[in-house]
Formats: structure tokens, C-alpha cells, sequence
């Protein structure tokens, strides 16, 4: 059985953590993700049949001890049952960046089981609410075809909009953000290093702009770190996404024990 990541946050919200109080807080979008984004996915994971498994590497020091070795997990791979599609979560020992922030789980999936590589993928960050990530796995999960495009990048802006978010001004039709204007989603360039099967990407020149796709964050104030950062490749389907940003745009509460400080005085507090 796998060990929890954070094993001071139960999977069951209702079981007393650390002593830790626990709020009902909103926005969801600025809630962070309690500091159990692996267990609050993992289990959705689990419920939903997927296998998992820890790539384990060792690292062994000159004149090291063999009792003093160190072994270091990872990677930890949850694969869906088709073995079509899957969630890789990885540890801070090998960093891979967006937006100043380390990601923490990578989602990806395949049109057939004959190609070892993805067809496409999408990245998340720590302090990405887990409800939001849990969605997008669930309505990936629900596909029959992970890798088949349906509808239009209008399904992304209904989703946020039909929660309050605005339009952007400037790119009504590929952007919005929330009404304090602190998270925002847009349709636009895809940063470096997110894998994807779309062929333009490896042939666009260095001078020109690639294949679009969706990106997510939130930015407590003008010019600070963000809070967290989502990248799609642009081959994600676009429905698959929307999944995503109608839960994070979601007014329903969600509940926390541990609140981000860029974003604590802007939550709003219910005891649990």
C-alpha cells in the first residue's frame, strides 16, 4: 500500500490533523491546496481504478556506507485501466518548473496503446486546488477517447464565466480572470518544455509562435510570485479543460487546514 505523501492530512477531511483547525474557506481558486495535493488526488485516483507505482532510485555517495545509502522516490505513476491515459506525480528532487513554481503532477494520455508516447499532456503546480485537478482526472476518466478533440476553446470561457469571471477586455474570446482579477485563464502561447504531439511544435522557427494552448494562474497582487500555475499542451481537449475551470471557478466552499499566506485575507472563513 502506498504511504501518504502527508501523512499530518488524512484523506478523510472529518479526521482531526495535526491539531489543526479546519475552515470551510472560498474562493476556491485561492484556497491553495491544503498541503495535500498528492493524497486529495491520489485518491480520487484510486476510487476511480487506477493502478499505481513508485519508481524508486538509490543514490550511493564514494566510501558511502551501504547502511548510510539514501533512496529517493521520485516519481509515483497512477495508469488508468486502458493503460490510455495516466498521472505522474513528481518529487522535489528533480524540479521541473512553471511559473516559478514546481510541478507536482503531470496528466497525460494516448490515442492507442501501439504508441509509447502522449498525445498530449498537462501540468499543475503545488498550491493548485486538488478539487480542481480531481475534476479534470474524473471527466478524462469518463472519456472514451482521451486523445480525440471535441468542441471549440469556447466550452473553457462558459465554464469560468457561467461562475462570475470576466471576459477579458483585450481577448474576449481566448481569456478571462475572476472579479478581483487575481487568477486568470488564457488561451495563448505554450511555455517551454510542455510536451505534445501536435507536429507544430517541432517545427515552429524560433521567431515564430506555436500551437496555442490553455494556461491557468493565480497572482495574489500585480508583479508578486504566483500562487500556482496550470499549463495545457496544446493538443489537450478543449471539454477536458473546461472540466478543470468550472471546478476551479466553482463558488462552493472547500475545506482547509492550512491557507496559503499570499491569499489568507482574501478568503472567506467558516468553521468546519
Amino acid at each position: 500500500m502506498e504511504a501518504p505523501l502527508y501523512p499530518d492530512f488524512p484523506l478523510d477531511p472529518s479526521t482531526p490533523g495535526g491539531g489543526q483547525p479546519a475552515f470551510w474557506v472560498g474562493p476556491r481558486h485561492l484556497a491553495g491546496d491544503d498541503g495535500r495535493l498528492y493524497d486529495a488526488v491520489a485518491g480520487t485516483l484510486s476510487g476511480l481504478g487506477w493502478t499505481s507505482l513508485a519508481i524508486v532510485r538509490g543514490r550511493h555517495e564514494p566510501d558511502e556506507a551501504p547502511e548510510d545509502r539514501q533512496v529517493l522516490r521520485s516519481t509515483v505513476l497512477h495508469i488508468s485501466p486502458d493503460a490510455l491515459r495516466w498521472a505522474q506525480w513528481n518529487l522535489a528532487d528533480e524540479p521541473f518548473h512553471l511559473g516559478d513554481l514546481p510541478i507536482t503532477w503531470q496528466i497525460s494520455a494516448r490515442a492507442n496503446t501501439s504508441s509509447p508516447l502522449a498525445s498530449w499532456s498537462s501540468y499543475f503546480t503545488t498550491d493548485v486546488p486538488g478539487e480542481a485537478v480531481a475534476d479534470f482526472l474524473v471527466a478524462l476518466d469518463a472519456r472514451d477517447e482521451p486523445a480525440m478533440p471535441l468542441d471549440g476553446p469556447e466550452l473553457v470561457l462558459d465554464a469560468v464565466t457561467a461562475h462570475g469571471w470576466l471576459p477579458d477586455i483585450d481577448q474576449p474570446h481566448t481569456a478571462a480572470t475572476d472579479p478581483t482579477f487575481t487568477s486568470h485563464i488564457s488561451l495563448g502561447e505554450v511555455p517551454p518544455l510542455i510536451q505534445d504531439a501536435d507536429p507544430r511544435v517541432l517545427t515552429a522557427e524560433a521567431d515564430e509562435t506555436g500551437p496555442a494552448g490553455w494556461q491557468a494562474w493565480a497572482e495574489p497582487a500585480l508583479g508578486a510570485p504566483c500562487l500556482w500555475a496550470a499549463s495545457f499542451g496544446s493538443s489537450v481537449p478543449h471539454d477536458l479543460v473546461a472540466a478543470f475551470a468550472a471546478s476551479l471557478g466553482s463558488t462552493a466552499p472547500v475545506l482547509r487546514r492550512v491557507l496559503p499566506v499570499a491569499t489568507r485575507e482574501r478568503l472567506l472563513q467558516a468553521p468546519a
